[in-house]
Order: C-alpha cells, then sequence, then structure tokens
C-alpha cells in the first residue's frame, strides 16, 4: 500500500505551466521601441532648444528608458504569475486605487486637473491603475456571481455600482478622456461576461441622463452666482465641441491643435517628410511627445508608414484577443478581453481626437506616448496577458493530470 501511495504521489504532479506568446511578447517589445524612437525625434528639438530642459536632446528619452526597464520587468514578474491569483487580489488593488483617487483630488493642480501624485522626483497617475484594477474587480466579481450575474438586481447592480464610484472619482480631478476609457472598457466586460443588453441599454442611458443633470445643474448653479472662473469653465467646454464641429471657427483658441495635428497629418503625403523631419513638432504641435505623437509619425512616415504602423497595432490587438478567448477559464477571458479592449479603446480616443473624428479628450497612445505610469501599466498588462497565454500553449498533459487540475479548479470555486 505504502508503495502504490508513493506512486500515486509521484505521478499525480501539477500541470507545468506553457510557454507565453512569443508573437504577443514580440509585439509588444516591438511597438514599445518604435514609441521610445517616435518620443526621441518628437522632443529632441523642443528639449535642445529650452533652458527648462537643460538644452537636453535626451531629456525625455533618459525617463522614458527608465520607465522602460521597470515595465519590462514588471511584465516579466507578471508573466510568471499565475493570472488566477489576480483573482484573490483583486480587492487588496481595488482598496488600493480608490486611496489613490481619493488623495489625487488634494494635489497639486497640474495643466488643469488634479490627476498626478508626486513621489520624489516621479509623478504617477493613479487614474492608469484604475483602468486595469477595475478590469481585474469586475472580471472577478462576474467570475464568482456565475449565472447569478444574469439578475439585474443581486447580479449587475453590484457591478455597475463598482464602475459608477471609480467614474465618479476620475470625474473629480476632472479627466474626461480616462473616465469615459474606464467606463467603456468596463462595458465591454460586462458585455462579454453575458450581461442583458437590455441592461447594458439601460445604464447608457441613466449615465447620459445623470451627466446631463449634473452639467445642467453646475450650469444652473454658476449663472446664479457668476464668477470668473465658473465663465473659463463653460467657454472651455463650449470651445471643445466648436473645435470638433469646425476647428477653424476657432483657430487661434480651442481648435489650434487640431487645425495643427490636421496639418502634421496633411503634410506627411504618401510617404512622409522623413524621420526626424517633422515641422509641426517644432512648437506647433502641443506636446508632440505624448498626446500628439500619432500626427508626428503620420507626417514623417506620411501614409504608407502610418498604415504599416495601424495594421501593425490591429494584428497586435487581434493577437490579445485570441488568446482570451482560447482561455478555458471565464476569468482569463474576462481579463483578456478587457485589457486589449482597453488598449484598443485608447489607442481609439487618441487617434480619434488628433484626427478629430471625435472631440479631443487628451489621452496617451498606449506603449507609443511618453508617460511612466501609462506605459508601467501598459507592460503590467501585457505581463498578465502573457501569463493567460501560457495556459493557452500547455503541452499535452496525462489524464490523470487533468483530473487533479479540475478537482483542484472545482475547490477553488
Amino acid at each position: 500500500m505504502s508503495n502504490r501511495k508513493g506512486t500515486t504521489k509521484q505521478n499525480v504532479s501539477l500541470p507545468k505551466r506553457g510557454t507565453p506568446d512569443f508573437q504577443l511578447l514580440i509585439l509588444t517589445l516591438l511597438l514599445v521601441g518604435f514609441g521610445l524612437v517616435m518620443v526621441f525625434s518628437a522632443s529632441s528639438s523642443l528639449t535642445l532648444a529650452s533652458s527648462k530642459f537643460g538644452n537636453d536632446p535626451l531629456y525625455f528619452i533618459k525617463r522614458q528608458v527608465i520607465w522602460i526597464v521597470l515595465g519590462t520587468v514588471v511584465m516579466f514578474i507578471a508573466m510568471n504569475i499565475h493570472y488566477s491569483k489576480f483573482k484573490k487580489w483583486y480587492v487588496p488593488i481595488f482598496i488600493i486605487t480608490v486611496i489613490l483617487l481619493l488623495v489625487v483630488a488634494f494635489s497639486e493642480k497640474i495643466n488643469g486637473a488634479k490627476s498626478w501624485l508626486s513621489i520624489g522626483k516621479l509623478g504617477i497617475q493613479p487614474t492608469e491603475l484604475a483602468k486595469i484594477s477595475i478590469i481585474l474587480y469586475i472580471s472577478a466579481l462576474i467570475t464568482k456571481k456565475g449565472e447569478r450575474f444574469r439578475d439585474f438586481r443581486t447580479g449587475y447592480i453590484p457591478v455597475m455600482v463598482i464602475v459608477g464610484i471609480v467614474a465618479g472619482l476620475i470625474m473629480m480631478q476632472p479627466d474626461l478622456g480616462s473616465c469615459l476609457i474606464l467606463v467603456a472598457t468596463s462595458g465591454l466586460v460586462i458585455y462579454a461576461g453575458g450581461a442583458s443588453m437590455k441592461h447594458i441599454l439601460g445604464s447608457i442611458a441613466l449615465l447620459v441622463l445623470g451627466v446631463g443633470l449634473v452639467v445642467g445643474a453646475k450650469a444652473a448653479i454658476d449663472s446664479l452666482s457668476p464668477s470668473d472662473k465658473a465663465t473659463d469653465t463653460q467657454d472651455y467646454r463650449k470651445g471643445r465641441i466648436v473645435a470638433f464641429l469646425d476647428p477653424y471657427q476657432v483657430a487661434e483658441g480651442d481648435g489650434y491643435n487640431i487645425i495643427q495635428s490636421l496639418t502634421a497629418l496633411g503634410q506627411g503625403g504618401v510617404s512622409g517628410s522623413g524621420f526626424g523631419k517633422s515641422i509641426q513638432k517644432l512648437d506647433y504641435l502641443k506636446y508632440p511627445y505624448t498626446d500628439f505623437i500619432f500626427p508626428v509619425i503620420g507626417e514623417e512616415f506620411g501614409f504608407l508608414g502610418t498604415s504599416i504602423f495601424l495594421m501593425l497595432y490591429l494584428y497586435f490587438i487581434w493577437r490579445g484577443i485570441l488568446i482570451a478567448l482560447r482561455c478555458k477559464d471565464p476569468f482569463g477571458t474576462l481579463v483578456g478581453i478587457g485589457i486589449m479592449g482597453l488598449i484598443a479603446i485608447q489607442a481609439f480616443v487618441n487617434i480619434g481626437g488628433v484626427t478629430n473624428t471625435i472631440p479631443l479628450t487628451g489621452v496617451t497612445l498606449p506603449f507609443i506616448s511618453y508617460g511612466g505610469s501609462s506605459l508601467l501599466v501598459s507592460m503590467l498588462c501585457m505581463g498578465i496577458m502573457l501569463s493567460i497565454s501560457r495556459e493557452t500553449n500547455l503541452p499535452a498533459k496525462e489524464e490523470v493530470t487533468k483530473s487533479v487540475t479540475t478537482v483542484r479548479q472545482v475547490r477553488s470555486r
């Protein structure tokens, strides 16, 4: 008996994890590398001519390299952690995120918003952490509820309350672009989780109604007690709408950035002006190394180069979605769809804004724009995706091992 027991213990071993998806890994590194090159092209002339940046053409590159190294380490660590661990850690991650969002409300305003927390010489944006935090939270919640999630009162409402809390904290900064991205990503995960389309459409209607009431109430209050600050806010909102509908009507104001962006894309033509030869980045485009880095790509590489870049980006997103759909664990599938949806939605908001396809909101282009928090969280997300891919690339196992795995999954539920 002892021999049999010993044999059983030796034979019934835990299943080994598969290899990560090398296509996704290589595509991630390619995008990060291309982003570093474009940050150099978009920023070097400005920093060389400015004493504010110490006349250093590598000012932003040095900082971006630090974040890339940190991000790569985080990505490889996350890749080697079983993604199911995040199902156990989602509550503390969410609590930390909420605390940071509350703390940032008392921080100093930068560019008209309270979005940054300073840690020494480094600045972090809690909003970026909130994006992955909400994906993990609602994915875990939907998975744990199972079929009960389809119930409106006990399943759907609690999930929407969590999304509403985080979205409300982000709007306090205010950061409309990030709030919309977070809500859209959450909606995608909720829909993938099996929510009724009727419930989702009802939530959208309530959201629009709520935003309308808040904006209307604030406008009414401002009209009763007019101030320079309230007038500036109203003019800013009106200017953004006018700039989207006809940027040339407010060419010297809110339409200026859009016009310069469209000019850069137009000057690129078919083949582009050549790497490093963008004119619009020379103090015409505002923040050409962050929000407006796509027009620089368009001007320097033209229609052909931009098309190749977008096709690479689309293949990267498609590859990630494919990995998520191949995962047999509902939690892994929801997290994967949420992560790739987040990247796709943010890229659309950035590119759509600078091409005047949608109103400009001011968000970074994932993996490409300069920005430490955005890059670090994006690399963390890809680490989780690569961890998920290791489950879809499992080697062939014996029947005994499969049985043990199934038993462990049932017990964990």
